[in-house]
């Protein structure tokens, strides 16, 4: 025990999840030897078949499955066409007022957006404070999955006035970034924001349009914005895959 304590890495379970009591869950033991296996294989590695997996540890299938399945949630594998390969390392997405579309290129990843719908509708009390609105004027909702390298890694849902982009419709392209749009063609800049972080399930409308199995946990972040000028500007609703995800910032003294 002391040799595993001592071998112990910065930012890995501490006691590498052994509880004080010493007695590990025989799922969890399996789960550390495949994670070991993992590395070896590398990113986009064939993992072998439950079967063989269960016969080289000498173990029930039922206990390869429990531990395969909370490798998956953690994003250390996915599900392909040919099995079940390595995942490559997740997103990192800084909490600040850089679109998403900055985000994903800093980290040499190409991002992407399919439009799902953008639509007027008059804007409903419980919404019009966050975005500036009087209650019934003309709001724009826009909806899009969000894409790394093609493949769907979360939804974001932006509602924003009309009277702030009228010709939003007719001059954004879907698949750019809004905040680029907002910017360049309209001279809107982003002064300050307030974030909250959530954990969720994705509902099933959502876990389709992602490409999620409905019990794989969510990163929910509601984006309230301000301009420059303090004027509330948009309400963002983006959810992202709890799998392919984290998030990173800098904490200064306040």
């Amino acid at each position: 025990m002391e040799e595993r304590i001592q071998q112990h890495r910065p930012g890995s379970p501490v006691r590498f999840g052994i509880p004080e009591h010493g007695r590990v869950p025989k799922y969890y033991a399996v789960k550390a030897r495949i994670a070991d296996l993992l590395d070896d294989l590398g990113e986009g590695g064939l993992l072998p078949t439950e079967r063989d997996l269960a016969e080289r540890y000498e173990v029930a299938r039922e206990t390869v499955r429990q531990a395969l399945r909370e490798l998956l949630l953690e994003g250390r594998l996915r599900r392909s066409g040919r099995g079940t390969v390595v995942a490559g390392p997740k997103l990192e997405q800084p909490l600040s007022l850089a679109s998403y579309t900055e985000g994903v290129r800093l980290q040499g990843r190409r991002p992407g957006r399919n439009l799902i719908g953008l639509e007027q509708f008059p804007c409903p009390p419980d919404l019009a404070p966050g975005i500036g609105a009087e209650p019934g004027e003309p709001v724009w909702h826009l909806e899009r999955v969000l894409l790394a390298d093609d493949e769907r890694v979360g939804l974001e849902s932006t509602y924003v006035r009309v009277a702030r982009a009228p010709r939003l419709d007719s001059e954004f392209q879907p698949d750019s970034s809004l905040y680029g749009y907002l910017r360049e063609r309209l001279g809107i800049s982003f002064g300050e924001a307030d974030e909250k972080l959530e954990t969720v399930l994705a509902t099933p409308r959502e876990a389709l349009l992602i490409g999620t199995p409905p019990a794989l946990p969510m990163l929910l972040i509601h984006r309230f914005s301000r301009d420059r000028a303090g004027r509330p500007l948009e309400r963002v609703r983006s959810l992202y895959r709890g799998d392919r995800f984290s998030f990173t910032t800098r904490l200064k003294p306040s």
